[in-house]
């Protein structure tokens, strides 16, 4: 079994949110610097954001990160490929592509969580801080992303089994 083709539109919607998330990350860092209190504020921020207007995003995107996860990991499991997030990292024998698969499966949740916080800040903060945008996608999607693939791989291999070698084709 052979994966379809990825549409132009998939491929310029990730491109699209890594140079957004690089953007973001680069004004960030130009416009706050990095430092101790930088430090404390972004982190007091995060945790402020879970009690507050909008909370209905922590919900939101890692849901949405599961339904990406969902066709990788049963296809993860058809191919016979091993744990995705491991293997795509440290087998030098996995295909190149598993990542970028995975940004490409991300990348509409990365760009609808960013533009959610986007929204928040503004709403709530009234200003608005580029890298804790980027993280707070990170965090609610493409995390969730990769845990909830593996999940989705470990399920579909041990029910495959279950069923036999004929479910696998």
């Amino acid at each position: 079994m052979t994966s379809a083709p990825t549409s132009a539109f998939a491929r310029a919607l990730t491109w699209l949110a890594v140079a957004v998330s690089v953007v973001l990350l680069g004004l960030g860092i130009a416009w706050y610097g990095w430092s101790v209190e930088v430090h404390r504020r972004f982190w007091a921020d995060i945790f402020e954001r879970i009690h507050g207007p909008m909370t209905f995003r922590f919900y939101l995107q890692p849901v949405m990160a599961a339904l990406a996860a969902l066709p990788d990991g049963i296809r993860d499991a058809r191919l016979g490929h091993k744990s995705f997030f491991w293997s795509a990292w440290w087998d030098r024998n996995a295909s190149a592509g598993r990542l970028r698969k995975g940004a490409i499966s991300t990348a509409r949740v990365v760009l609808l969580g960013l533009s959610m916080d986007v929204i928040y800040q503004f709403k709530v903060l009234d200003r608005f801080y580029p890298a804790e945008a980027l993280m707070m996608a990170i965090l609610l999607a493409v995390i969730p992303y990769f845990i909830f693939r593996w999940i989705v791989e470990r399920a579909a291999i041990w029910w495959f089994a279950r069923k036999g070698t004929d479910a696998l084709m």
